[in-house]
């Protein structure tokens, strides 16, 4: 289940999660246990399954709860199912479009793994890694940096692990996988921004461009100025790229800045706080 997390200040922020329940319209309110640590901060950069993605993060449990007690006997599972918050979402929608579903036909919510819930639940198996401390440390999950964590509860294979139950829909979905590979120059580009403290373009390229890349309702695309190239957005950066349809791969033939001369003068505003990288970036590239 796909997270949609974002930075929300300081640590110890509560977040109030209510449910409804059907036997007394009560209403219940979680606060978080911990909050997740990662390199991952925005939504481009979770990928749509835990199963999919690479990284490594550390679920930090809130001191002063005896939290140590309650992780004592966890040390040995190799994975762990954590409940948390997709504390961005303000809404949620009866009817979704998730990627994987091949078409334009809109899926119902509670048949998918959308983020866009009536409750901002998301549930994720993700592989254990080590307990030090109040820090769970934990590899390949697809939530983001600062989301709340509500729970921890270790997967049994034995009575969660049932391969031949039934998909439903998805039995159906044609589920097509672009291969997103970077040129040289591209790789080179995309590793000096992510050094220099900006964004993560390879990674922002891997998720958006690996379905349905041109999609424009999903994603800013536009028409490149070469024959048979597109542009896709990214924040103030604009990366260029080639579908090889019949191949199923997509190559990131460049990537270029998303500002003009004039917005990047010394006396220009900078609301986004990354203009000296910009500025460097065209010095560095001769942009």
């Amino acid at each position: 289940m796909r997270c949609a997390s974002y930075y929300i200040g300081a640590m110890n922020i509560d977040i109030k999660t209510t449910l409804q329940t059907a036997e007394n319209d009560g209403t219940f309110v979680f606060k978080p246990i911990g909050y997740v640590r990662c390199a991952q901060k925005y939504r481009y950069e979770a990928p749509r399954q835990a199963v999919f993605a690479d990284n490594e993060g550390i679920i930090r449990l809130n001191p002063d709860n005896n939290f140590e007690q309650a992780l004592r006997d966890l040390s040995g599972f190799d994975r762990l199912w954590v409940i948390y918050c997709f504390h961005l979402n303000r809404d949620w929608k009866p009817l979704v479009r998730p990627p994987v579903a091949g078409s334009k036909e809109k899926i119902s919510v509670f048949a998918t793994r959308s983020p866009h819930r009536p409750n901002p639940v998301g549930l994720s198996c993700v592989e254990l890694v080590k307990i030090d401390g109040l820090d769970v440390h934990i590899r390949n999950f697809d939530m983001l940096d600062n989301t709340p964590v509500l729970d921890l509860k270790p997967y049994i294979p034995a009575a969660d692990a049932f391969p031949e139950a039934g998909t439903g829909w998805l039995e159906n979905a044609v589920a097509e996988h672009y291969e997103v590979v970077l040129s040289s120059p591209a790789s080179a580009k995309a590793a000096w921004i992510l050094n220099a403290g900006g964004l993560n373009l390879k990674k922002f390229c891997e998720v958006q461009l690996a379905h349905e890349p041109l999609n424009e309702s999903r994603k800013r695309i536009s028409a490149g100025g070469a024959a048979g190239e597109y542009i896709i957005a990214c924040r103030t950066w604009r990366i260029l790229f080639t579908p090889d349809e019949p191949g199923k791969r997509i190559e990131i033939t460049g990537i270029k800045s998303g500002y003009v001369a004039e917005e990047l003068a010394m006396t220009a505003p900078d609301p986004y706080a990354d203009k000296d990288i910009h500025r460097e970036f065209m010095r560095r590239f001769q942009e």
